[in-house]
């Protein structure tokens, strides 16, 4: 009888075994460095990426530093001892990894920069980010197109706002955006009033919006006493929203006063509710669902003896090495396709915009 309850049981374990659903196999950690909280979009990459590596079978270590510089390094650090397989990071100073990146790859683990290019270091193996320069093309053709629409064929009074120094993002939507505004400038159809150019006179450190109004605050009060700002070309969302503020504490989209075109990036929940309200006139929309999408990818195929697939091999210099580099398009939207494109695609929901 002990004999034949034991093979009972037996049959039973291994019947439960076929039946039971199968697990994905652990298929190795990955490290995930995001700057800060603070930026919806931030949160969003984040928990894409986990959900994304996460059902492709592997666990992941998703840090936020809070765009604090020491403590990103610090995470980082404690990824490369506790011995993750791959590293993918969003910098917040990309200047700044070189040792930590240098001991990974002595390691053995393969890093992705994540949509900020980390420079100055060997061991960045591969570059997972937007078509960059187009995006400040989409942000300067947006502002002229808006100002003609609204101000008419021009000379416009325009200020210029660029995004963190130490970012090299913001050097690619600036330069993108003069490509487009340099040419009306020197026709005289673009007047910048206060005569500030350059990242060095307008870039915003660590994108910091309240920074962006108070710069705004004194352009205004230095520079337009008199004259009336017809655009302000701002590199992202929460620049924009800083920025409008200044603008509406003065008293433009008021007492018959026109609001500037303000342009932005990200398409921020806050800032499509503003196109919607006709305050800010347009954002550049990068799905992050589909850059985590190529970020697993990349690390994917690295750890299962594969080759990323990549589609630019010139444009990232990161000033040691030219990074192998995947670009996503960026959208540039304005209230006649924000519901088509944000609301249609599902990164917002309409019930959001209410």
């Amino acid at each position: 009888m002990k004999k034949l309850l034991l093979g009972l049981t037996a049959l039973a374990v291994g019947a439960s075994l076929i039946s039971a659903p199968s697990f994905a196999k652990d298929k190795g950690q990955i490290g995930i460095a995001m700057p800060t909280k603070s930026s919806a979009r931030w949160i969003s990459d984040g928990e894409s990426m986990v959900a994304e590596f996460e059902a492709a079978g592997y666990s992941t270590d998703l840090q936020y530093a809070e765009d604090d510089i020491p403590n990103q390094l610090a995470q980082i650090e404690n990824m490369v001892t506790k011995g993750v397989d791959v590293l993918v990071i969003a910098a917040i100073d990309g200047t700044t990894l070189s040792n930590v990146l240098e001991n990974a790859h002595f390691a053995g683990i393969k890093v992705i920069a994540y949509d900020r290019l980390i420079r100055d270091s060997a061991y960045v193996d591969y570059y997972a980010t937007f078509d960059n320069f187009k995006v400040g093309v989409q942000q300067a053709t947006s502002l002229v197109s808006g100002m003609e629409e609204r101000f008419g064929a021009g000379p416009w009074n325009v200020e210029l706002f660029g995004g963190s120094p130490d970012d090299n993002n913001a050097y690619f939507f600036y330069d993108g955006a003069m490509s487009v505004l340099q040419p009306l400038i020197d026709a005289g159809k673009v007047n910048i009033v206060s005569g500030q150019m350059g990242m060095d006179k307008v870039g915003t450190l660590r994108w910091d919006g309240a920074v962006a109004q108070a710069r705004m605050d004194n352009l205004l009060s230095a520079h337009y006493t008199d004259a009336k700002v017809n655009g302000v070309l701002a590199p992202y969302d929460g620049l924009s929203i800083g920025i409008l503020s200044s603008l509406k504490g003065v008293g433009y989209g008021s007492g018959g006063l026109d609001m500037p075109i303000v342009t932005g990036q990200d398409a921020e929940l806050p800032s499509i509710k503003s196109i919607i309200a006709g305050e800010q006139y347009s954002t550049v929309f990068k799905d992050t669902r589909e850059l985590a999408k190529v970020a697993v990818g990349m690390a994917d195929a690295l750890l299962q003896g594969g080759t990323p697939e990549i589609n630019d091999t010139k444009t990232y210099d990161n000033g040691v090495k030219v990074v192998p580099s995947y670009l996503l398009e960026p959208v540039s939207v304005d209230v006649t396709n924000y519901e088509a494109i944000v609301i249609g695609s599902g990164y917002h929901k309409a019930e959001d915009l209410q």
